[in-house]
């Protein structure tokens, strides 16, 4: 029986390793140059960057993949190229990657909130998929105590669920939260944070995950292809959708008449996107169910607020593959799939 603690499974991964090598002054990384499927990817060795003023170099010894990640090297859904991620025609980031754990290199002007030599954690808008990647000093915080790197890369996830439930949706000791796609690399966090935050929490997920989710703290935990969570009459004061699966009119039925729906999943091609905010939008102006779609924003206030609930036992990172840096293409085609349980990381530096 799988229970909330760090999973580590053996992985294999089906293609050779590409090889790149590394001088002073120089750093392997994954490049894309184009978008496409991760294949399309390299494994090269380019210039170190230098920090700017206000931005840390972060020795990286571990990187987090989500699907997010496969967005944006795909370019698919195309609204992701109009973020700071994109770029219409092609990508202005050459190296992907998002979530990161590692040592602080060296600083740029202004920084005071960390120093060479700390181990830290949290969210570059780029280039994570690197031996040394630039971050922002504001995206970063101490790593916790009781975690190794790779758990660490794969806790700032847990800001989307953090931010979606406590500040979006206003969840209160007591209140009753129904979590779709409960097994994902966001949804292991969300069933974790709701519990923290005093929720009784309904959660969504396949047969193979029922257990590991239950172990997270879920009260109650629908396998969906087996029951269809409409039909089981509780209505809900918030519900959080992570997947994407299901129409809101589903959602709707189940929340109360005053509940909140918050999707951080708007479907996989850019008209979903747009219709479904255009949709929630509209809707919302007549009801008094509270509809938002949801974007994160990474901020070092809320990696603190999580690192506490991690050292303090209340959630910790779920993670199911471990892959090396020259495997990054192999790791992006699975989360691509859509059926990853909790989180998948790279190792790049030890």
């Amino acid at each position: 029986m799988e229970t909330a603690d760090t999973l580590s499974l053996k992985h294999t991964s089906p293609r050779k390793p590409l090889a790149a090598t590394s001088t002073t002054g120089s750093m392997r990384a994954i490049v894309r140059r184009q978008y496409g499927t991760p294949e399309a990817l390299t494994f090269e060795e380019v210039d170190r960057p230098v920090p700017a003023a206000g931005e840390v170099l972060v020795r990286v010894h571990a990187a987090g993949v989500s699907i997010g990640d496969h967005h944006v090297v795909t370019g698919k859904p195309y609204v992701i190229r109009l973020s700071p991620h994109g770029g219409m025609l092609r990508p202005r980031k050459p190296v992907p990657g998002m979530a990161l754990a590692g040592q602080v290199e060296a600083v740029g002007a202004n920084v005071t909130t960390l120093r060479p030599g700390d181990e830290v954690f949290g969210d570059a808008p780029s280039g994570a998929f690197a031996e040394y990647a630039i971050v922002p000093a504001d995206r970063l915080a101490t790593k916790p105590s009781n975690l190794s790197f790779e758990e660490a890369a794969a806790t700032p996830w847990g800001v989307t669920p953090l931010q979606a439930l406590r500040d979006a949706g206003g969840l209160r000791a007591g209140q009753k939260v129904l979590i779709n796609g409960a097994s994902g690399g966001v949804g292991t966090w969300a069933v974790q944070i709701a519990k923290a935050l005093g929720a009784q929490v309904t959660a969504v997920c396949s047969t193979r995950n029922v257990e590991l989710v239950r172990s997270l703290g879920a009260d109650t935990v629908i396998d969906y292809t087996k029951d269809d969570f409409v039909a089981g009459g509780t209505r809900f004061d918030l519900a959080f959708d992570t997947v994407g699966n299901r129409s809101l009119s589903d959602f709707r039925k189940v929340l109360k008449a005053d509940g909140t729906f918050i999707s951080c999943s708007g479907g996989n091609s850019s008209w979903g996107w747009i219709l479904g905010l255009a949709r929630m939008s509209l809707t919302s102006l007549f009801t008094g169910q509270k509809l938002k779609p949801f974007i994160v924003s990474p901020n070092r206030a809320d990696l603190l607020s999580l690192k506490e609930l991690v050292e303090a036992g209340k959630a910790k990172p779920v993670i199911e593959r471990r892959y090396a840096l020259s495997e990054v293409p192999a790791a992006l085609q699975h989360v691509g799939e859509g059926h990853a349980r909790g989180q998948v990381v790279v190792r790049i530096m030890g």
